[in-house]
């Protein structure tokens, strides 16, 4: 059973990094990362093999008999059979440290014996973010680590299961290649999926300009923010391997990477239309807010201009001089105050209409 991490998907994991001053290569796993499961798929043009890896020698062998292969390792919490895979291969204990801090920036690096690629794939699972998905490339393998258990992959499973297009009779940069593509082609969901959320807010706030809208926009651009923050270093690291020789990428196939990179200024793009987007929404917010408390006070402005003629007849007829004040102790008085009152009333509403004031315009009259 793997064990998940509960901590909020934008909190720091301060505590995966090595203390300051430690020797470079210092591996400290994330004590809540998921154990870790080692799974192998060797093909060749005719034939597939899949297992699990219960004992790192068995990959020996298995990269002796295949053509390519690769090792997908998801879940960080076993620190031993990452090492162990590290020895295997060879890999840098920098690298290795890279893999197990999964808060690297998409990257390209190349040593004598593989390429280590880290790419990002997003998600929206609890919140936006994104999950590091480290690659190595070599003579006749693909390692790849995932921080957890993720089904982006599947699609390019189905494509070595079932034979279809040109994986089975490619290399592992086509591999490689397959998986880049697949880790980048997780934006496109979730971009969708916050298109769908963000389009249908503009009504809302402007029918009813509250602070919960605001909290939602700025739950939004902070997603915004983060899904920028993975897209941008990856559009270098995509340029990176298509332009710069690689001796583990074939000409051939760069055409392929070109197409990842192509799909990484999409995202931009869009990362940039719903920046822009959101954006928007907190000047309608305003605006709305704005208007709707000038629509308060226009209220509250009309009903004391109202009230105050009123008051002032009410106050000159509550004056304590019955001498002066003609007509006062006339039987029919009281009703003839009551109906100034109301006529002075119904006066200033007719003059506030005619004006506009009271949801019409002086120019919408026939």
């Amino acid at each position: 059973m793997t064990r998940r991490s509960r901590r909020h998907p934008h909190a720091p994991s301060s505590h995966r990094r090595a203390l300051p001053g430690s020797a470079p290569g210092t591996l400290i796993p994330d004590p809540e990362a998921a154990r870790t499961r080692v799974r192998i798929t060797a093909y060749d043009p005719e034939r597939v093999l899949e297992k699990d890896i219960n004992d790192i020698g068995e990959i020996r062998t298995v990269l002796e008999q295949w053509p390519v292969v690769w090792i997908q390792v998801t879940g960080l919490g076993d620190l031993p059979v990452v090492t162990q895979l590290g020895e295997l291969f060879g890999l840098h204990r920098l690298a290795l440290e890279d893999v197990i801090n999964v808060h690297q920036r998409p990257k390209v690096e190349q040593y004598s014996d593989y390429c280590y690629i880290v790419v990002r794939a997003a998600h929206d699972r609890d919140g936006y973010g994104s999950d590091q998905i480290s690659l190595f490339l070599g003579k006749g393998f693909v390692l790849s680590f995932q921080e957890r258990e993720h089904d982006f992959f599947n699609p390019v499973l189905e494509r070595i299961r079932g034979g279809k297009g040109r994986i089975r009779q490619a290399g592992p940069d086509h591999l490689a290649y397959a998986l880049i593509d697949a880790s980048i082609d997780c934006f496109f969901p979730v971009l969708e999926r916050f298109g769908e959320r963000v389009e249908p807010m503009e009504d809302a706030i402007i029918a009813h300009p509250r602070m919960e809208g605001l909290q939602r926009i700025h739950e939004l651009r902070r997603g915004l923010i983060t899904l920028r923050r993975t897209a941008w270093p990856l559009r270098e690291a995509m340029m990176t391997l298509y332009r710069e020789p690689n001796p583990w990428i074939r000409d051939e196939e760069r055409i392929y990477l070109r197409d990842c990179y192509d799909h990484v200024i999409q995202i931009i793009d869009l990362l940039g239309n719903y920046r822009d987007l959101t954006s928007g929404l907190m000047e309608v917010y305003l605006s709305s807010t704005g208007n709707h408390t000038n629509e308060i006070m226009k209220v509250l402005t009309i009903i004391s201009a109202v009230f105050i003629p009123m008051s002032f007849i009410a106050g000159i007829y509550g004056m304590n001089f019955p001498r002066q004040i003609p007509d006062l102790e006339w039987h029919g008085g009281f009703i003839f105050a009551l109906g100034l009152m109301a006529a002075v009333a119904a006066g200033l509403l007719i003059l506030f209409r005619l004006k506009g004031w009271l949801g019409g315009s002086s120019s919408d009259r026939s």
